[in-house]
């Protein structure tokens, strides 16, 4: 079997991608305790069924992406530590930064992105996690947000449920069954045919109404999850977005926090930038424009209400090569 592939359906990375990562960083396998240990050299080199791995460098393992290292460092540059917080994770994707929280003791990560179905399985049955789709982060409202949590963790029932204490039982049912019966039984109380088909034909006709959406609902928490809190004031915002500008942004994140409450968001230079300023293939290969962005989103947080706490670089650059930046921020108290 493929070398990454090996790694992924064997547990020791989430992705190929990652796999890949962990194969650069270092590989090997082997049969028995008694064998030398073989190097994996490329992504296609094939390991046989029941290889044992050992990973020379675990850290592309230790969160479900790239995204839980990056935010690892950026946490421990600023000194904040999550234990306990209620977070928000904006761009919430696969997981890594919701990963990387929840490992560093957060109490709660609710998680936004505009996709559908990204957030890794592990964390989908957490209840720690709640995880809004389909939501643009410009588009968040306190309002906004607080309803869509709700949609997320609840289910649609039937306004008026099925009475199943009223069904009719059918005339010598139990007869059927090998049962017997004396000259004395009184038939008077069976249900009649008729009232049995018409039970039959109303039950049916319900069932076609709730396929089609048209009998009336109700929302109800799922099990397990109904005292989740919603409420929409965090101790801290995370994120990590791409394809937008952290400008505009901003003023929709600002409402969400707590006073004194904090923000740590990631910054792709490439998005921050107009078209002209960007090179071929999205690499922003003019070291001296990531002055222009970090100046641009300072202003920015000035406007919404934010003191800029620090500008740090990423530990770690992103997947195509870019560097990256975090805005570390607070909500300034009137």
């Amino acid at each position: 079997m493929r070398a990454d592939v090996f790694l992924v359906e064997g547990g020791h990375a989430t992705t190929r991608s990652q796999a890949q990562r962990l194969i650069a960083a270092g590989v090997q396998w082997r049969l028995a305790d008694t064998m030398p240990w073989t190097r994996v050299a490329k992504n296609g080199d094939d390991i046989p069924a029941g290889a044992r791995l050992q990973l020379l460098d675990a850290a592309e393992a230790r969160y479900l992406s790239r995204g839980g290292l990056k935010l690892e460092g950026a946490l421990a540059a600023t000194g904040i530590d999550p234990a306990g917080l209620r977070c928000l994770d904006v761009g919430q994707s696969t997981g890594g930064f919701t990963d990387c929280l929840l490992q560093h003791g957060a109490a709660q990560v609710i998680g936004v992105d505009v996709g559908q179905g990204q957030l890794h399985e592990r964390l989908q049955g957490d209840v720690r996690v709640v995880a809004v789709e389909g939501l643009n982060a410009r588009h968040l409202t306190p309002g906004a947000l607080e309803e869509a949590c709700e949609e997320a963790l609840s289910e649609r029932v039937d306004a008026e449920p099925e009475d199943n204490d009223t069904q009719p039982q059918a005339p010598y049912a139990w007869m059927r069954n090998g049962g017997l019966v004396d000259d004395g039984y009184d038939d008077s109380g069976d249900a009649k045919e008729h009232e049995i088909e018409a039970f039959k034909a109303e039950r049916s006709a319900r069932a076609q109404a709730r396929a089609a959406g048209r009998l009336p609902t109700v929302r109800r928490r799922r099990a397990g999850r109904e005292q989740v809190d919603v409420t929409p004031a965090f101790d801290l915002v995370v994120g990590d977005l791409s394809f937008i500008s952290l400008t505009l942004v901003l003023p929709a994140l600002v409402p969400l926090l707590k006073e004194r409450g904090r923000m740590l968001l990631l910054v792709k230079p490439q998005f921050e930038l107009q078209p002209g300023q960007v090179g071929k293939g999205g690499i922003v290969r003019n070291a001296g424009l990531y002055a222009e962005v970090e100046q641009r989103l300072r202003a920015a947080c000035a406007a919404a209400g934010l003191r800029v706490e620090a500008w740090l670089a990423s530990p770690i650059e992103g997947g195509d090569g870019n560097r990256e930046f975090f805005i570390h921020a607070t909500r300034s108290v009137p």
